[in-house]
């Protein structure tokens, strides 16, 4: 069969790519946004990537055409395939066609944490011998990859509930009817697709209507926007995870649960009040070894033994761009990270803070880059998600003066519809500083900088490397 997928530069796309080659598939792609490293990747597997979205790349017609989420009317790719009538599917949904039907797919669903949990999963099973297929939104250092078909039958996926096509409004994970699910976390984003959180929570709804009775939901029970999904309706068995609970917040009655913590970033695992066994995991923070636990539950559930997945999380080597330590100059550390939610930018400089020396300052750089962001969603949340850190440094992406932001060219950061520069006042005791020149913000941090530092830039995006601008200052 003959694939061309628009929008395959893409970690989604470029790794449905990757995995339709590997089928056997002759596959090609355009793209806005053709430069390394996926493009190198694809073009390393075989697969011809083309730049822009000439008609002519569709010529002559393949088989089907796959089409990414972020195209819609009006791109010339997409009116041409509607036009001529060829045939058409979105990446979900060929995904579910051709590489899920027939397999144990294990979902990691939530609105934090998907990409590691996803990633941890997956090494899991691949420890125990499984040779699982996967994909996951972000490079996995334990594989080197983003995707990969595996062996028969276990597939981890990271199920993300941002809409599937211009064509079909629904979230991406209800194609993947999962037998195995995990649903870490549920809050309010995707101000661009989702009116209110209650929106989010039928989608959730209409996951879970897919899981059979005999699979296992693992949720998190200190979150009470899953409860409300699953109180919509539930056919499948499910066991709750917990952080512990606090003294005005008592855990749930029974579960799995992080028991105790050090750190160096031990922990214990204890499931139903039965402590289970003890484990490292590399990435600092209560959050990340949250993760882990569901994880090792969902393992658990395909037939991996808790000793042997707790000995698989020693040996977890982490995602790209999830606190990545980019580099370190003159005593000062800069770490890259995906952070772009203020429940997750709150949990990361946490995090950091939990590993670092009690003298070490933490300079937080912060992008708002997520349509969320952009569109102001959380800019109320901001001050107190940025208030641990002890300096705070925003950059305010270019404006227009009226109307709805443009689509951003290759590599720019969208237009931000609100000032950002009003919550560096509303940090208070914080510093904070806000500027509309990258390079002058980096020049700057690499000023105030000094030896023992920590550096954690935050965005979705590229935010056009900044993370060497700064080490480059501070050499």
């Amino acid at each position: 069969m003959r694939i061309h997928i628009l929008g395959v530069c893409g970690v989604f796309m470029g790794g449905l790519a990757a995995l339709a080659r590997a089928a056997g598939h002759e596959v090609s792609g355009s793209d806005a946004r053709v430069y390394p490293p996926m493009s190198t990747l694809l073009r390393g597997q075989g697969i011809r990537v083309s730049d822009g979205y000439d008609p002519a790349h569709l010529d002559p017609p393949p088989d089907v055409v796959v089409i990414g989420n972020a195209l819609g009317r009006g791109n010339a790719a997409v009116e041409y395939v509607l036009e001529r009538g060829l045939a058409y599917t979105s990446g979900p949904q060929w995904l579910s066609d051709n590489v899920l039907r027939g397999r144990w797919v294990l979902a990691v669903a939530g609105t934090h944490g998907k990409t590691t949990t996803t990633a941890l999963l997956a090494w899991i099973l691949e420890y125990a011998g499984l040779a699982p297929g996967f994909v996951i939104g972000g490079v996995a250092e334990n594989f080197a990859a983003s995707a990969r078909l595996g062996d028969k039958p276990f597939f981890v996926i990271e199920a993300d509930e941002y809409d599937t096509a211009f064509f079909d409004k629904r979230a991406k994970f209800v194609h993947y009817r999962p037998r195995t699910v995990v649903l870490n976390n549920l809050e309010y984003d995707h101000a661009d697709i989702y009116p209110d959180l209650a929106a989010i929570e039928t989608q959730f709804h209409y996951l879970v209507r897919a899981i059979p009775a005999n699979g296992l939901i693992i949720h998190n029970g200190d979150s009470a926007a899953l409860h409300r999904a699953l109180g919509m309706g539930c056919w499948t068995p499910c066991e709750m995870f917990s952080a512990g609970g606090s003294p005005d917040k008592p855990p749930a009655e029974a579960g799995w649960r992080i028991a105790r913590r050090d750190a160096d970033g031990g922990f214990a695992v204890e499931l139903n009040g039965r402590e289970l066994g003890e484990t490292v995991l590399a990435l600092p923070g209560r959050h990340n070894q949250l993760n882990a636990v569901a994880a090792i539950a969902a393992a658990r559930h395909a037939g991996v033994p808790v000793q042997i997945a707790l000995q698989a999380v020693r040996e977890f080597k982490g995602v790209k761009r999830r606190m990545q330590l980019r580099g370190a100059a003159g005593g000062v550390r800069v770490y890259d990270d995906f952070a772009h939610h203020p429940t997750a930018i709150a949990a990361s400089i946490a995090a950091l803070r939990e590993r670092i020396a009690a003298d070490g300052r933490i300079l937080a750089v912060l992008e708002p880059r997520s349509n969320s962001m952009r569109m102001g969603a959380h800019k109320d949340a901001l001050p107190a998600a940025l208030a641990a850190a002890d300096r705070v440094y925003l950059y305010q992406p270019p404006r227009q003066s009226s109307g709805p932001p443009p689509a951003p060219s290759p590599g720019q950061t969208p237009a931000a519809d609100w000032d950002i520069r009003p919550l560096a006042v509303g940090l208070g005791e914080t510093a904070a500083y806000a500027y509309d020149d990258i390079e002058k913000m980096a020049r700057q941090i690499a000023r105030d900088a000094r030896g023992g530092d920590h550096i954690l830039v935050m965005s979705n995006g590229g935010f056009a490397d900044v993370h060497t601008k700064i080490l480059r200052g501070l050499s």
